[in-house]
């Protein structure tokens, strides 16, 4: 995501403009009205805002011919239906133009292999949404295995997490009468078997956590009502949340109790039959994962356990009931090293397939547990500059798999295989959607602050001139150990590279590219790390010639949304405009806003003073100062975004504007955390961010 660059100047001390004076205090906030988020004069000033930014940029037929193509991106019926394994079916959730909410269906493998596979419908949200006059997304079904027959189905009005939950029957098609269900709340469930749930939920003042999330986890008989169940754990109300869940594997069936205390930190707890905890013995930000008779241990910390140390990020193998026995048998299944990451693994019924990163590029390897080691062996690596992913379809009775294989100018390709039975077969074929001949893919490190190495891809016309006019779009995350890896993207191919634009992804810390070290080192004090590594690819972008300020533009949502505002408060100097899309931006007042409480492991807690003291650094709606050479700036979001919240985005906006900055503001009043709960939506967002950048940096 190689093709090293020399070093290039600090960009903040050789910047030509005034450093920005940082809060010092808590002040008096004009825009706190603001908050409010479903207030009636709120709302009709989201509206006036709405009206003006759609009157500017999304009323003239490029505009309208953009969105156009971006849904029929969306919306094409040649898109590959990705599919899970419930039963001896295989479902998919398939939006289009007819269905905007979706269609729930299912078919059988053998015809899902087929170019055209016939589909049965098993629930149509289209239908549903008009029958009970909401606005239905789907969220998802949790089934109850081995059977199969029942289901609990998680609906959301408009895309909130919050969601309303209901059991349904896989044979007849329909909801069950008087069977579980639970009005609209952030909820967890999870199948104890046919007359019993795990639940999570908003049991009334104080089961819930301040992050939002459920406090208490009960078990819950069919035909009782929710008072009485009978109660599990509890946590406290400044945990993340508390679930619980069976593992219903026939012969390994055991249930679970997790205490999750934040991000990458938790507790989990082994429950008897005499409703008794056992606690899983490993430090609390380690991940463990359970599968039949092996427990698989992802230490985020060198933790050093038997006489032995094993490194942070490596994933470890132990028999569970030895361990829970007190034996410390840990077999190596990966360790990192400079360069290399582990991205995911998935369990087959006799073997764990691994997917690797090595400098953001994967490979795969395939493990198989045996006496004394687990026997390794390759199932192939992802093309130049690609990404190669694969997963077990079921665990339970196949070794068979899904592989994908994508590429910023390589359509997705999904294979299907089965381990020790040859190659995968190539069984569906993204569509083209832009002439990919015209463009290259190349890897490219700068060099931060620190004297940190930091990849980017860029994707670039094959004729690209080194003259500093190139428009560019520098995309970014960093946050929350998330990996951005190489994807085609119809929508980015139409709406930036055809039009002659250079699309550039950064890999900065704070992101999983490198595993666990590469997320910590931009945690909490040291968040500047990131924003300083996004600086550095951007200034790398201008000393290669690639574009210059005026011509680069960038983009990033929810975290990403936060180090747009840095990009914008911080160094300025370096963009012609920016868009931040569903973002956190006040960062005094974060964790008392929708569920930002739950990210106090990440950036840290700003009501407490020493902390206060350096996250202040990064909260760009406190030190938005006028007199500044702000670049244009775009902030979207959404009323129904109950995670991070459209208050961020409402006083930035209200901020700049008052002191005579060019911003911009859009509000979605459905879509959730991701801004669209249709493709219609998603377009139309997707549309204004890229072509208010165009409007600025061409």
């Amino acid at each position: 995501m190689s093709q090293a660059t020399p070093p290039p100047s600090d960009p903040q001390a050789t910047a030509q403009h005034t450093p920005p004076v940082l809060a010092t205090a808590v002040q008096k906030d004009p825009n706190l009205w603001l908050e409010d988020i479903d207030g009636a004069k709120q709302l009709d000033w989201v509206r006036q805002q709405n009206a003006t930014t759609v009157d500017k940029y999304a009323q003239s037929d490029e505009f309208k011919q953009l969105d156009a193509r971006l849904l029929e991106v969306l919306d094409s019926n040649d898109r590959i239906p990705m599919v899970g394994k419930i039963g001896d079916s295989f479902y998919n959730l398939w939006r289009d133009k007819e269905h905007p909410k979706g269609l729930w269906r299912r078919t059988s493998l053998a015809e899902y292999r087929k170019a055209k596979p016939a589909w049965e419908t098993v629930i149509d949200l289209d239908a549903l949404s008009k029958a009970e006059h909401e606005g239905w997304v789907w969220h998802g079904a949790q089934c109850l295995k081995p059977e199969y027959k029942r289901c609990l189905i998680s609906l959301s009005r408009g895309g909130a997490d919050a969601d309303v939950i209901r059991e349904f029957d896989l044979t007849t098609k329909q909801f069950v009468k008087d069977g579980f269900t639970l009005p609209e709340a952030k909820t967890h469930v999870a199948w104890i078997d046919n007359d019993h749930i795990y639940v999570g939920t908003d049991f009334g003042p104080g089961s819930m956590t301040k992050s939002s999330y459920p406090r208490i986890v009960k078990e819950w008989k069919r035909g009782t009502p929710l008072s009485s169940a009978t109660t599990v754990y509890e946590g406290t109300a400044d945990d993340m949340s508390v679930s619980a869940y069976r593992d219903n594997t026939p012969g390994f069936q055991r249930d679970f109790v997790v205490r999750q205390i934040a991000f990458y930190n938790s507790e989990t707890f082994v429950r008897g039959k005499d409703g008794k905890l056992a606690k899983v013995d490993v430090p609390n930000d380690a991940e463990t994962s359970v599968e039949r008779e092996w427990m698989l241990i992802e230490p985020r910390s060198d933790w050093t356990v038997g006489g032995k140390t094993y490194k942070s990020g490596s994933l470890l193998a132990t028999h569970f009931d030895d361990y829970m026995a007190g034996k410390r048998d840990l077999t190596v299944l990966f360790e990192p090293n400079d360069t290399t990451a582990l991205d995911s693994f998935s369990w087959t019924r006799n073997h764990l397939i691994l997917t690797l990163m090595d400098n953001v590029v994967n490979r795969i390897e395939v493990l198989t547990p045996g006496p004394g080691q687990w026997k390794k062996q390759s199932l192939g690596g992802a093309p130049k500059l690609s990404t190669i992913s694969a997963g077990g379809i079921d665990d339970d009775h196949s070794d068979e798999y899904f592989l994908t294989v994508t590429g910023f100018l390589q359509p997705t390709t999904l294979y299907y295989g089965s381990i020790g039975h040859g190659e995968a077969e190539a069984i569906k074929h993204s569509p083209s959607f832009f002439d990919a001949s015209k463009y290259e893919v190349s890897q490219h490190f700068a060099t931060s602050k620190d004297g940190t190495r930091v990849p980017y891809f860029e994707i670039a016309p094959k004729n690209l001139q080194d003259n500093s006019k190139n428009p560019t779009l520098l995309y970014g995350y960093g946050g929350f150990e998330i990996s951005l890896q190489p994807a085609y993207s119809g929508s980015i191919g139409r709406a930036w590279l055809e039009k002659g634009g250079v699309y550039v992804l950064a890999n900065i810390r704070g992101g999983g590219e490198y595993g666990p070290r590469w997320h910590k080192a931009a945690l909490k004090a040291n968040r500047l790390r990131a924003y300083e590594d996004f600086a550095a690819v951007a200034q790398d972008l201008i000393d290669r010639k690639i574009t210059s300020p005026q011509h680069l533009g960038t983009m990033g949502g929810s975290n990403g949304g936060l180090l747009m505002g840095n990009m914008l408060t911080l160094y300025p100097q370096l963009f012609g405009a920016v868009v931040s899309q569903v973002a956190l931006l006040d960062m005094q007042r974060y964790t008392h806003l929708s569920a930002g409480a739950s990210w106090i492991a990440e950036y840290g807690d700003p009501d407490k003073p020493e902390e206060w003291a350096w996250i202040k650094t990064f909260s760009p709606y406190s030190n938005a100062r006028p007199g500044q050479k702000y670049p244009p700036v775009l902030f979207t979001t959404s009323t129904r975004d109950d995670r991070v919240g459209p208050v961020h985005a409402r006083k930035m906006y209200a901020k700049l504007t008052s002191m005579g900055y060019d911003a911009s503001f859009y509000e979605n009043i459905e879509g959730g955390h991701g801004a669209a709960a249709d493709n219609k939506q998603s377009a139309f967002m997707n549309a204004l961010g890229y072509t208010y950048l165009w409007d600025h940096v061409k």
